[in-house]
């Protein structure tokens, strides 16, 4: 079986841990426990977020006098790629000794007119306080908005079309090896209409919707989107609180789950189930393979009756 993994954000940085290499690299020791099992039996791609990263590095970015203007996001989403691919790599080739593993630096493609691009919804880096958060936007120029626990940066995010690298991707998992690309949804890129020449954008890309197409274009079996929750929950958070078992792409999106959470996560497993009549899953990272065998987790499945 096929099966692409999206790893949320909490894969590396649980909230409130400091963005220290150590700390991260811990994480990923249990991120590598919890896939490795999986990557014994079925081919796997691993995609990741990169939020609390991609924020870390825009800070430094803007407050480094040596540079003239900070680096723009998409060239600071690759080297997010490189940092987490490098760690993942690693880990995951003393995991599974003799399995060959690749880190490949992906680049999606969006359309240069999206709406999107002109309302920023993505979170990005760290929580803080509304007044620190609206003295760094009027210093920087940011937009902020309010999220868990605080405010947070917002960025642009829009919507995924194709992933440059899908036929090299095809290539290395034909040949027997573990794929992890697509970080933070790939480096957003649009295409010049007459020359096909690739530009950066200042964006973040979901990653759970690129996942999505990606799982689409590469003909999985699988999309598993892992997270910090062991199901979907309608009302989350409420004494109504109920756990999601299975529910098909329309069950699901009738949730309304919030877009700053769970909404990107729902939208996406039904958007590869509806597409591909294959299965989708959401759950915690240290159910992996519980979720994959149908014993954790929520299940998106194909609507057999039509309606």
């Amino acid at each position: 079986m096929r099966i692409v993994a999206a790893l949320g954000g909490n894969a590396l940085l649980h909230r409130g841990e400091r963005p220290d290499a150590a700390v991260q690299q811990a994480n990923i020791d249990r991120v590598a426990t919890a896939l490795a099992a999986l990557a014994r039996d079925h081919d796997l791609v691993i995609t990741h977020g990169n939020g609390p990263q991609i924020g870390l590095l825009a800070m430094e970015s803007a407050a480094d006098p040596a540079l003239s203007a900070p680096y723009p996001l998409d060239l600071l989403g690759a080297q997010t790629q490189g940092m987490i691919g490098s760690l993942l790599a690693r880990t995951l080739h003393d995991a599974l000794p003799g399995r060959r593993v690749a880190a490949l630096v992906t680049h999606t493609l969006v359309r240069a007119d999206d709406p999107a691009l002109a309302r920023p919804t993505k979170f990005v880096g760290q929580v803080y306080p509304r007044d620190v958060a609206q003295a760094l936007a009027r210093e920087r120029g940011w937009h902020i908005a309010r999220d868990t626990g605080g405010w947070r940066r917002v960025v642009p995010s829009p919507v995924p079309e194709h992933v440059v690298e899908t036929d090299t991707i095809q290539a290395l998992l034909s040949g027997g090896t573990l794929v992890v690309c697509a970080g933070g949804g790939g480096v957003p890129v649009t295409a010049d209409r007459d020359t096909g020449a690739l530009g950066g954008l200042e964006a973040v890309i979901d990653k759970d919707l690129t996942a999505a197409l990606l799982a689409e274009d590469l003909k999985a079996d699988f999309l598993l989107i892992l997270t910090d929750v062991p199901h979907v929950y309608e009302a989350f958070g409420t004494p109504g609180q109920r756990a999601l078992l299975d529910a098909t792409p329309a069950e699901l999106r009738r949730g309304r789950f919030p877009e700053g959470s769970m909404g990107p996560k729902a939208e996406a497993a039904a958007r590869f189930v509806e597409r591909t009549g294959g299965l989708a899953a959401i759950g915690a990272l240290d159910a992996a393979y519980e979720i994959v065998h149908g014993r954790s987790g929520t299940l998106i499945r194909p609507d057999l009756m039509g309606g």
